[in-house]
């Protein structure tokens, strides 16, 4: 008879094998995620980001409040967890080593605080010791920062009395003492007026030159993010739907050519009509689009390769026709069209209606 097992003792289970964990990829740059997501409850904050950002470069991760910008930045900098995926920044994991990746990252978030009492050196002063600086290096680090933000008359005074722009230069000063290798800005330019947000992207145009910072912007505004930066993101609820230069995205996302802007004096509604005939007989022009104002120009859509030979036709059938053509120059999309037209092709275009 077989032997019975002893009701008292507790079952054994057989041990199963333990799953093997993936190995992901992940490129050699400055900040690097592979499946990088993050969950709150059901909510999906961010969905399987593959981003990458190169040294000597500013890649702006463009996308509307509730994207999923800050997530990914806070994800990056070790202040909050990944649901799943990977991150590496200057080859360090955020989450096994928060304090290292601090060390060497510069990090100006949307909303920059300082102590309103102390005198913006002082504020550095304070920085600069919670960085462990001695207080010969640091009193020439915060000069040198101090004058490359341009803030060297202003650095004596309260912080009280800084306008929006001047807080944010000095938060870029207060980033950069640790002589970081990379620099992220989270809405570095919101709510500043013109001539600020010209000098707060000089700014970060010169210290990308000068010394060879990876820099992530994270913004909204597609105007300023067109202006500045290499690559751009396109970010749209948790995902990343686009990734390239402005041209490249404009071939992903624009019309399938080129755009050439044509305008014409002196034109009633009638001339308006004969020209925008005029035009599309040229061969090559997929596309007229008519003014939209009084001083508009015609917008000529053309086939990628036919720019040149399009632009002289449109000469010759000016003189030709006696029209008084005042302008004529081939223009990219706008990133407000690219970034419309790539959220209607994902699927995506509440979020359009969001940004109008």
């Amino acid at each position: 008879m077989a032997d019975q097992a002893d009701p008292t003792q507790p079952k054994r289970v057989p041990k199963k094998g333990r799953k093997r964990r993936e190995v992901i990829e992940l490129p050699d740059a400055p900040i690097a995620t592979r499946r990088l997501s993050k969950k709150y409850g059901d909510l999906i904050a961010v969905d399987n980001l593959d981003l990458e950002v190169r040294a000597g470069e500013i890649f702006g991760l463009l996308g509307q409040n509730g994207a999923g910008k800050t997530t990914t930045i806070l994800m990056l900098l070790g202040l909050a967890e990944p649901s799943a995926g990977v991150a590496r920044v200057l080859g360090l994991d955020p989450m096994r080593d928060p304090l290292g990746v601090k060390r060497r990252v510069g990090y100006l978030p949307d909303n920059v605080g300082f102590y309103d009492g102390l005198t913006g050196r002082e504020n550095l002063r304070y920085t600069a010791r919670l960085n462990g600086l001695y207080r010969n290096d640091a009193e020439s680090r915060i000069d040198a920062v101090l004058d490359q933000v341009g803030m060297t008359d202003r650095a004596d005074d309260k912080v009280e009395t800084y306008s929006r722009g001047m807080l944010q230069r000095l938060g870029i000063a207060d980033a950069l003492l640790k002589d970081p290798a990379v620099l992220i800005l989270d809405e570095p330019t919101t709510a500043i007026d013109p001539i600020g947000v010209i000098e707060i992207l000089d700014l970060l145009r010169g210290l990308v030159r000068e010394r060879g910072l990876a820099v992530l912007l994270s913004s909204h505004l597609l105007v300023q993010v067109q202006s500045v930066c290499d690559r751009v993101g396109i970010f749209a609820a948790g995902k990343l739907i686009g990734v390239g230069t402005v041209p490249e995205l404009a071939r992903q996302f624009g019309d399938e050519g080129s755009h050439i802007e044509v305008g014409f004096e002196g034109l009633d509604d009638r001339g308006i009509a004969r020209t925008e005939k005029l035009l599309a007989g040229i061969d090559g022009v997929t596309e007229v689009r008519t003014p939209t104002g009084e001083r508009a120009p015609f917008v000529v859509v053309v086939r990628e390769d036919d720019t040149g030979p399009v632009r002289e036709a449109v000469l010759a059938a000016a003189a030709r026709e006696g029209l008084r053509l005042n302008s004529i120059r081939e223009v990219m999309p706008s990133l407000d069209d690219i970034y419309r037209r790539a959220l209607r092709a994902t699927g995506l275009g509440r979020h359009a209606e969001a940004a109008a």
